[in-house]
């Protein structure tokens, strides 16, 4: 029996839906790989430079340190990032894992669990850097509403190493942001396939 009319085969159709499917899902491992290990490395070296980062500065006869456990919104930043690079680093292994052995997501669980802790995490470090960067803004303009000085113009290095661990990190967001909605598209082209091979069923 031909398919539309056209002499096709719904099983044929069904063939070349889920190569297509296959050829799909491998394009975008490939560029989750890379956006993760991008995620990794980025939230990695904010981490490292944010911990790394401190200035002591002579005020008088006693000695300040500045760290980043000053400030909450930093402590935020560092276990933000600390926690997207570990995640992002096994959601890589685990996207070479499939690529390696040729397979395509096709549990819903999984998906939706992918999806769900994706999604927490692109909002987790959205915030963090929001909280870091108010938290510059005020070290380097002050609050004189909340009789917050500046300390930016003491603690120049510390700022300026401070700036780059808000840039790194916010690379490494918006490359959570970008896997977030591949794996939001992975996710419920799920439903979309399902739904094609009820149709082909109800063909035959």
């Amino acid at each position: 029996m031909s398919y539309l009319g056209i002499g096709i085969s719904p099983g044929n159709v069904a063939s070349y839906h889920g190569g297509k499917m296959k050829l799909i899902d491998q394009r975008l491992r490939l560029t989750e790989v890379l956006l993760r290990c991008s995620v990794s490395v980025f939230a990695l070296l904010a981490l490292i430079l944010m911990v790394t980062d401190t200035q002591v500065k002579r005020i008088f006869v006693v000695e300040k340190r500045a760290k980043y456990t000053d400030m909450k919104s930093l402590v935020f930043l560092v276990v933000a990032n600390g926690i997207a690079a570990a995640y992002s680093s096994l959601q890589s292994v685990r996207c070479v894992a499939g690529s390696m052995k040729g397979s395509v997501l096709f549990s819903k669980p999984l998906a939706w669990a992918i999806f769900s802790v994706d999604q927490a995490m692109a909002y987790m470090s959205v915030a963090a850097i929001a909280a870091a960067s108010e938290s510059g803004v005020i070290g380097i303009r002050g609050e004189e509403k909340l009789q917050w000085m500046k300390v930016c113009n003491m603690y120049s290095k510390f700022c300026y190493q401070g700036a780059g661990v808000v840039a790194s990190a916010s690379i490494a967001s918006i490359a959570m942001v970008i896997v977030s909605c591949i794996s939001a598209f992975s996710l419920f082209r799920l439903y979309g396939a399902t739904q094609r091979r009820l149709n082909l069923a109800v063909m035959k």
